[in-house]
């Protein structure tokens, strides 16, 4: 019997889907490439990301306190005779509050209970002593005895208050409320100045401590 020859057209088909393949081997790997990475930010624009979250560095009911009292105090920036000196006042409490604040810190007891005290030069005054001590507080708490690194963030933590206060209207409005070519340039830069300095100096001075207004973390 005779057998029917191949034809060529079969042959067409293998060839030329053969160079589709290969084609399509090639771009395989460019389309499984990672997307390239995002450009790191400079040391500028990390500077300027830390100074706009100084406020995060502060007690967390100062800094309510001045939102909240800050626009009575000022009668929304129109001060008088009256409003000024209570709002220098009121700038000044919370200047120390920040102060104090930092001198403070927090642990957890065995019994899972948070106590606060205030940091001293031989460890740790216990505000509520007399009722936790029978509650199962560590009798050592000279590991939280004040140091050099406790008076920075104290003092720097003043300068950032007054960064952010610079910073509000209301307080602008009541001490400067028509000020001249220079001061816009000096209200305008000191701010911003301050925060860079300070974000460089909390970076380089960390501190452990979690006291009154700021977070207590489980293993403290």
């Amino acid at each position: 019997s005779l057998r029917a020859r191949p034809t060529s057209s079969n042959q067409n088909i293998s060839s030329t889907s053969d160079p589709a393949a290969e084609e399509t081997s090639t771009n395989a790997p460019d389309a499984r490439k990672p997307p390239p990475s995002p450009p790191t930010p400079s040391f500028y624009q990390r500077a300027l990301e830390s100074t706009a979250h100084l406020a995060n560095l502060l007690p967390t009911g100062t800094l309510l306190a001045f939102q909240l009292l800050t626009p009575i105090a000022t009668n929304n920036g129109s001060c008088d005779a009256a409003t000024r000196p209570m709002t220098l006042i009121l700038l000044l409490i919370l200047g120390v509050s920040c102060f104090l604040a930092c001198f403070t810190d927090s642990f957890r007891a065995s019994d899972g209970q948070v106590y606060y005290g205030f940091a001293s030069p031989r460890g740790l005054w216990v505000f509520d002593y007399p009722a936790a001590s029978a509650s199962g507080i560590p009798g050592d708490l000279s590991k939280y005895r004040l140091s050099f690194i406790d008076v920075v963030h104290a003092v720097l933590s003043v300068f950032v208050f007054v960064s952010v206060a610079l910073r509000d209207k209301n307080v602008l409005s009541c001490f400067y409320p028509s000020p001249s070519h220079e001061t816009e340039e000096v209200l305008d830069i000191l701010p911003i100045s301050i925060g860079l300095i300070c974000s460089l100096l909390f970076v380089i001075f960390p501190t452990r401590r979690h006291g009154i207004g700021y977070p207590v973390t489980f293993g403290k």
